[in-house]
C-alpha cells in the first residue's frame, strides 16, 4: 500500500496528470531566488545552496526567517518543492502561500495557504486555509500520505477566477470555488508568493513547546520560476493556460483521487462545524 498506504493508487493517476498539466510544467525552467523573490526578514538564517537554485530557511531560539516574491499577481498557477525540517518539530511552522498584504499581516486580507504544522510523531500535519477580504476560519487539515523531510515534494497552488485547487505532487488535496455569485467571498487581490518557517508552539502544536534542543530547524526550498500574471494584466485571460476551460473544475480522474483523499487523509474541515454553513456561503454546496 506504500507509505500510509495510499500510494499504490497514485502512480497511474500522476501520469494523467503530468499528461494534463505538461503545457504549464514544460515552461519551469531553473531560475535563481534572487530573479524573483527577496528575503523578508532573519536574513542571517537565509541560506542559498546550489548558486541559489535552492534556499534552505533555519529556524533556532534566536530568530526564524522568510521571503516574499517582488510582484503580486492575479492568477497563476504557483508551485515550489519543499522539503520540511526532519527533527521532532511540534510547535514548528513551515509555510508556503499567498499572501496580499505581506508586509501587514493583520486585518482583512486575501491569503491562500500551506501550513506545515510539524510532527511529534510518523504523521505531518498539513494545514491548509482561505481568506477572502476577511480572517479566514476556512482551515483544513489533513495527515499527509508520505514523509516529507525525506526528499523534496511538489506543492502547487491553481489560482483563476472559477476555482483555487491545492494540489501535493499533482494530486488536488482541496478545492475553493468562487461562490461569489451566490453570496460567497473568493481572492481578488493581488498577491504575493512567500515562504517562511516560525515559532507557532501557541498556536499550531495544542501548547506544546518547541524542544530547542533539536534546533536548528531547516527547511529547504527550490523551483523559483513563478508561472503567474502580474497583477493589473487581464489576469482573467484563457491565455494564460492556468485559465483555459479545463482548470475550471476537476476532471473525472482528479475527481476521484481528491475524493480519496478527502475520504482517508482529511480529518477535520471548518464546514464540518454547523455555525459555518451561516458564516461561509461556500459551505452551503459542500
Amino acid at each position: 500500500m506504500g507509505f500510509y498506504g495510499i500510494n499504490s493508487y497514485f502512480p497511474l493517476f500522476i501520469v494523467f496528470l503530468i499528461i494534463n498539466f505538461v503545457k504549464i510544467n514544460v515552461v519551469c525552467q531553473q531560475v535563481k531566488f534572487d530573479q524573483n523573490y527577496v528575503v523578508t526578514y532573519g536574513q542571517d538564517h537565509f541560506f542559498r545552496l546550489g548558486g541559489g537554485t535552492e534556499v534552505q530557511l533555519s529556524l533556532d531560539r534566536a530568530s526564524g526567517t522568510g521571503f516574499k516574491s517582488k510582484i503580486g499577481y492575479g492568477s497563476g498557477y504557483f508551485h515550489m518543492k519543499l522539503k520540511l525540517p526532519s527533527r521532532h518539530s511540534p510547535g514548528v511552522v513551515t509555510t508556503y502561500y499567498l499572501h496580499s498584504s505581506p508586509d501587514n499581516n493583520g486585518g482583512v486580507h486575501d491569503e491562500v495557504d500551506f501550513e506545515f504544522l510539524g510532527t511529534d510523531g510518523p504523521l505531518y500535519i498539513l494545514q491548509t486555509n482561505v481568506f477572502a477580504d476577511d480572517n479566514g476560519g476556512r482551515e483544513q487539515r489533513l495527515r499527509l500520505w508520505f514523509d516529507p523531510t525525506l526528499a523534496f515534494h511538489d506543492y502547487a497552488i491553481l489560482w483563476n477566477s472559477h476555482q483555487i485547487v491545492f494540489f501535493i505532487d499533482g494530486i488536488p488535496i482541496r478545492v475553493f470555488k468562487n461562490y461569489t455569485s451566490n453570496g460567497g467571498r473568493y481572492p481578488s487581490k493581488a498577491m504575493f508568493v512567500l515562504g517562511s518557517i516560525w515559532n507557532g508552539e501557541e498556536w499550531a502544536s495544542g501548547g506544546k513547546k518547541v524542544d530547542w534542543s533539536q534546533a536548528p530547524f531547516q527547511a529547504n526550498y527550490k523551483v523559483f520560476r513563478i508561472l503567474g500574471c502580474p497583477f493589473g494584466n487581464h489576469c482573467d485571460s484563457q491565455a494564460f493556460l492556468w485559465n483555459k476551460a479545463d482548470t475550471w473544475q476537476l476532471n473525472p480522474k482528479q475527481q476521484k483521487m481528491y475524493q480519496l483523499v478527502k475520504t482517508k487523509y482529511v480529518y477535520y474541515s471548518y464546514c464540518s462545524n454547523p455555525e459555518a454553513h451561516q458564516l461561509y456561503k461556500e459551505c452551503q454546496f459542500e
